[in-house]
C-alpha cells in the first residue's frame, strides 16, 4: 500500500500536471459518478492528506481518491499510450491540453463539496507531511490508549496520518521496541512521532525508500521485506507474524534480539507465533 511519502510525491506530480489548467476531458467510471462531467472547470490544486488525495476544482468541488493496495494515478502526454493497466481497470480520466491523468484500480473515488472535505479526512490524526503537523497532538493520540500494541497504534490513521506497513516495521525497529509493546511502556514516547516525521520527510522526494542510509539496494530497509534474512544490526534472522485484528491484520517484520517481546507477550491474543520465519 502506498504510504504518506508516496502519496505526497504523487500529489506533487498531479499538481504540476493539472493545476492552473481547465479540463478538456473528464470521465469518471464509477456508477455513482457516471453522469458527472467536470469538463471546463479549472483544477485549482491537488492536496495530499495522509494517504488521501484531494483534487480541488473551481466551483467548490473536490475529487477524493485513495489508492489503498493497488490503486494508481498515471500521467501521460497527449499522444502518449496509456500503460497503467487494461482499460477495464480505469476509474477516472482527467485531461487538460497538456496532460492526462488516469486513475487505475481506485477503490475510493468520491466527488464532494470542498467545504465538506472533513467528511472523508476529518477523522485523521496529524499529517506527518502536512503543513499543520502538530507533534503534541500526535503524542496525545499515540498515548490515548496506553495498552495498545505499538505496531497497531502506528498503523491507525486516526493516530498519525501517513504511516503504512513499511514505516510501521521500520519505526518499531529504530525505536528498539517490539511491535507488541504497549505504547504506554515506551521508554521515550515523544521519539516515536518525531522519528516518524523525520523518516517520511527524508523519503518524500526519493523514488526508493531508505531508512538505513546504506547505498546498497538490498540494505535500504532494516527489517521490512527481510523475513528469514540476517538483521543488519545483530545478524539474528528477521521474523514475521500477523498483527492486528481481522480484517485489518498486517504482516509485521521485527528482529527478536533487537526488539525483544514484552514479558507478557505470550499471554496476549495477538502475540506472534513462536516459530515464524
Amino acid at each position: 500500500m502506498p504510504e504518506g511519502d508516496t502519496v505526497w510525491r504523487l500529489a506533487r506530480r498531479l499538481q504540476e500536471a493539472l493545476a492552473g489548467s481547465r479540463l478538456t476531458r473528464c470521465d469518471l467510471r464509477v456508477p455513482r459518478l457516471a453522469t458527472v462531467d467536470l469538463t471546463g472547470r479549472e483544477v485549482l490544486e491537488v492536496v495530499p492528506r495522509g494517504k488521501h488525495l484531494l483534487t480541488r476544482f473551481e466551483g467548490g468541488l473536490t475529487l477524493h481518491s485513495h489508492l489503498r493496495m493497488d490503486g494508481a494515478w498515471k500521467i501521460y502526454a497527449p499522444d502518449e499510450r496509456w500503460r497503467g493497466g487494461p482499460a477495464h481497470q480505469i476509474r477516472a480520466v482527467l485531461g487538460t491540453a497538456a496532460h492526462t491523468a488516469v486513475g487505475y484500480r481506485l477503490p475510493v473515488l468520491d466527488l464532494l463539496r470542498t467545504a465538506d472535505e472533513s467528511r472523508v479526512t476529518g477523522h485523521l490524526g496529524p499529517d506527518l507531511l502536512g503543513p499543520d503537523w502538530d507533534p503534541a497532538e500526535a503524542l496525545r493520540r499515540l498515548l490515548a490508549a496506553p495498552g495498545r500494541p505499538l505496531g497497531e497504534a502506528l498503523l491507525d490513521q486516526r493516530t498519525l496520518a501517513g504511516i503504512g506497513n513499511v514505516y510501521k516495521s521500520e519505526l518499531c525497529f529504530l525505536l528498539r521496541a517490539s511491535p507488541w509493546l504497549p505504547v504506554g511502556d515506551l521508554a521515550d514516547p515523544e521519539r516515536a512521532p518525531a522519528l516518524a516525521k523525520k523518516l517520511l520527510e527524508a523519503n518524500k522526494q526519493r523514488p526508493a525508500r531508505v531508512t538505513t542510509a546504506s547505498p546498497r539496494p538490498d540494505r535500504r530497509l532494516w527489517v521490512y521485506g527481510r523475513a528469514g534474512r540476517p538483521c543488519l544490526r545483530c545478524g539474528t534472522p528477521v521474523r514475521t507474524a500477523e498483527q492486528g485484528r481481522t480484517p485489518e491484520e498486517r504482516v509485521t517484520y521485527w528482529c527478536p534480539t533487537c526488539q525483544p517481546l514484552p514479558p507478557e507477550a505470550d499471554d496476549r491474543p495477538d502475540s506472534p507465533p513462536p516459530h515464524t520465519n
